[in-house]
């Protein structure tokens, strides 16, 4: 594990494979204590190739322990993304009676003798607690041979109408489909004509249920999109999100959903989805992101590995100036990770600026309250030549992160650059909390109403922490800062 620890740009506190490629988070699962993080893996390369299912599990959401791969390629083709879920009422058949783990994965191959390509979806399941896993020997459950990019099946019980309910990326929209059981599926409805970004192939969608301001006679259902690279939209691959009803057959976008509307305003959080079966006694909506981008995923400049995942987020719909917007915030779980460094309560600027010049940090993470009178940053990842920045604009009331001179950007054209977005609330106060770990910044302005999520990979000596503003008149009305490990 130290000899892990010691690679260029290895994250201390992120996900990331020991060796070989990683995407798109799947199968993700909560099952008899242990949370199971699946993911897209090539282990013979570090760039993208044949799919096999990674597999990880963590007691705690920040430790992971790496298993043995748990799904690889067989006569039906690659492994792609899908779910998994806890069949607690055996429906499926595949457990005598008693609960288990079931994945729904789509298969991805080129027809023998052609450049077609079929994808179609598949189960495994797992008698051993997630340790094994056995193909259903009826695979595929389901086809369509009109629809090319068939795929990421996410699927969730449905108690009101007592189904299981999958729903499915098929080029730019979403089918949605019933089954009793896991093996048999019919087709309910489709979402996604005249409404959302259609600037690339749709992928990796999710649909579950979220409270309005914590209020459960309240209730609003969130359908993730996820958009995959194309030319001529530099944002690359990126992440949109719904509200709107769902009665189990239909979901319907409500007219905040008019609009299009980014999960995030970074670069690197794309094909994230939730965790199955989360306990009551939780209720947490947790979710998880590849932290990459498919325009230069390919390319960044790691080396026995390449790809991480973002840090566990909770999300939440909060109604804010009579607009239900989704917020994601870190997940509590991250505290336990924190030494602390520095707490400021009103300090001035000289006091902030002699505080932070002290110190040289790599991981850490840091939460300020400010006043929203003028602009004001913060500059992560210091060195003579190289520095992130994380600021506020007041005239345009925009919030942002700039990696132009965030370290190596030679690998791709598009890699250097100012992501941001403008508040759609301005408070007069302010809060700020920002995640640097060694190759990655994670920011969250407002309480989640904005998050930016970017890779930088700035040189290891690059640690310094600057406070900054054009007129330091701005008050900061309090500063914290932890080391995280």
């Amino acid at each position: 594990m130290n000899v892990i620890r010691q690679e260029k740009y290895r994250p201390s506190y992120h996900f990331s494979p020991k060796s070989g490629w990683m995407n798109d988070p799947n199968g993700m699962v909560y099952y008899e204590g242990r949370y199971h993080l699946f993911y897209q893996h090539h282990p013979f390369g570090t760039t993208w190739g044949p799919m096999h299912w990674g597999h990880a599990v963590s007691t705690d959401l920040m430790n992971w322990e790496e298993q043995p791969i748990a799904l690889e390629p067989d006569e039906l083709g690659t492994i792609f993304s899908g779910s998994a879920v806890v069949d607690e009422q055996d429906t499926s058949g595949f457990f005598g009676g008693k609960p288990g783990l079931v994945a729904i994965f789509t298969h991805h191959a080129s027809l023998p003798g052609t450049e077609q390509v079929r994808q179609c979806q598949s189960l495994a399941y797992s008698t051993d607690s997630g340790k094994t896993w056995i193909k259903y020997t009826g695979n595929p459950v389901l086809e369509d041979k009109e629809c090319i990019d068939f795929r990421d099946p996410k699927v969730f019980w449905h108690k009101s109408t007592e189904q299981w309910v999958m729903v499915l990326a098929c080029g730019q929209t979403i089918r949605i489909y019933h089954s009793p059981n896991l093996k048999e599926w019919t087709f309910a409805s489709e979402f996604g004509h005249g409404i959302g970004s259609h600037d690339a192939v749709w992928e990796c969608p999710d649909l579950f249920p979220l409270y309005v301001d914590e209020k459960r006679e309240q209730v609003k259902w969130v359908m993730l999109v996820s958009i995959g690279d194309t030319p001529g939209i530099r944002e690359g691959s990126r992440t949109q999100y719904f509200t709107g009803e769902f009665d189990g057959t239909t979901f319907v976008a409500d007219a905040e959903s008019e609009k299009v509307r980014w999960l995030d305003y970074g670069r690197d959080n794309y094909a994230g989805v939730c965790w199955s079966d989360i306990p009551a006694e939780d209720g947490r909506r947790l979710f998880m992101g590849w932290m990459s981008n498919w325009r230069y995923a390919n390319q960044t400049p790691t080396e026995r590995w390449r790809g991480a995942m973002s840090i566990p987020r909770e999300l939440a719909l909060e109604t804010r100036k009579g607009t239900v917007a989704l917020v994601q915030r870190p997940v509590r779980e991250l505290e336990g990770l924190r030494t602390p460094v520095l707490s400021l309560t009103e300090p001035s600027w000289e006091e902030v600026r002699n505080a932070l010049s002290a110190l040289q940090l790599d991981c850490y993470e840091l939460v300020a309250e400010f006043a929203t009178t003028g602009d004001f940053g913060f500059k992560v990842r210091v060195s003579d030549e190289q520095e992130t920045l994380v600021g506020y604009t007041s005239a345009t009331q925009e919030v942002y992160v700039d990696r132009k001179r965030s370290g190596r950007s030679d690998f791709h054209e598009d890699f250097a650059g100012k992501h941001g977005a403008s508040l759609t609330i301005l408070p007069d106060r302010m809060d700020i909390r920002i995640y640097v770990d060694r190759s990655s910044i994670e920011v969250f302005f407002d309480r989640g109403q904005v998050a930016i999520t970017d890779l930088i990979f700035p040189d290891a000596e690059a640690k310094g922490l600057e406070i900054c503003s054009a007129e330091e008149q701005v008050n900061v009305f309090s500063l914290e800062l932890y080391a995280l490990k």
